[in-house]
């Protein structure tokens, strides 16, 4: 039988069960309608993830009713760009265009890492993503013909990438593992000086976004040996995937991007941007602009699922290259 201090006790917890609904739903009342929201890029204006921020922006403020402003905030190979968001009010007013590097990388090659990504940050939902391409000068039948000329030569050879925990990097690192290569890993600080120095023969081959080596591959001054995910890129469909060749089927890295909210955001804020990112990557201009930069879209993705399927992957990558940063 229910004492009346129980049934008292019982009465207080429905009371506060119920108030708990309308608090949470004045946290995003009218939400955005206070302010600008600030979409934050954890890298320099002009770069891939820039450029998909830049071309969502525009159709998700016309949603929302509000301005979204891309605000790029470079440093530490997105980690400063990520830290703002992760830091910043959960309130739906400041989101990252999170991609590969800082929101599935960082932590697991950092010493001391200053976040977690699969804790502190919360996927509103995945936007697409954009393949690497391993190239190189010299002419190679196929990738099978590549892995045996390196692996003829081994540690003579030498490859670039965009910098050390780089998905360019894990790229190049993944390729060795598969195909039990040794090749020198190169560092460089971004696409241009690599250009140069593969063109010069400073370095024997090199890992780049699909979209900065294409006009190279086109113009014949630099071999495509494959692209880096499983299957073959709507942007260049000639280009073999490296997975379709043996010794590389287990090759399936890239560059990808997605909305990120701080992670304690309001449920009903983050279900809202959800659905009117979905609809703004159903614009048939959006849809355009990104598969001309090479990007396929993956609006449909469980962020939260796939976001932690990538870092276990990349954490078997990062410990057998024995890859750390500061």
């Amino acid at each position: 039988m229910m004492t009346k201090r129980n049934s008292l006790l019982s009465l207080l917890a429905v009371a506060s069960l119920a108030l708990l609904g309308p608090a949470a739903q004045a946290q995003s009342e009218g939400y955005p309608a206070k302010k600008p929201v600030s979409l934050v890029v954890g890298y320099a204006a002009g770069g891939s993830v820039d450029l998909v921020a830049r071309t969502v922006a525009p159709e998700l403020a016309k949603r929302l009713g509000q301005q979204v402003i891309v605000e790029n905030a470079a440093g530490a190979g997105g980690t400063l760009g990520a830290l703002k968001v992760v830091n910043a009010p959960a309130d739906g007013y400041t989101l990252l265009l999170g991609s590969t590097s800082e929101v599935g990388i960082n932590a697991l090659t950092a010493k001391k890492p200053r976040y977690n990504a699969l804790t502190d940050l919360a996927p509103v939902g995945m936007i697409g993503n954009q393949p690497l391409v391993l190239v190189g000068t010299s002419k190679f039948a196929n990738a099978a013909a590549f892995r045996e000329h390196v692996a003829a030569r081994p540690g003579k050879l030498s490859y670039a990438s965009s910098g050390i925990g780089t998905p360019l990097h894990l790229a190049g690192e993944l390729v060795k593992r598969d195909g039990q290569l040794f090749m020198l890993h190169i560092p460089y600080r971004g696409a241009a000086p690599m250009v140069t120095d593969l063109l010069g023969g400073q370095v024997d081959f090199a890992v780049f976004v699909l979209s900065s080596a294409l006009p190279h591959i086109q113009e014949g001054r630099m071999q495509a040996i494959g692209v880096t995910t499983a299957k073959r890129s709507p942007a260049a469909p000639n280009i073999p995937a490296l997975a379709e060749t043996k010794a590389f089927a287990g090759v399936d890295i890239g560059v990808w991007f997605g909305l990120f909210a701080p992670a304690k955001t309001p449920a009903p804020i983050q279900a809202q941007l959800q659905k009117e990112l979905r609809e703004v990557l159903r614009q048939p201009e959006v849809i355009a602009k990104l598969q001309a930069a090479g990007v396929t879209l993956t609006p449909d993705l469980d962020g939260r699922k796939f976001v932690r399927s990538e870092i276990d992957r990349f954490a078997k990558i990062v410990e057998f290259a024995k890859i750390e940063t500061e």
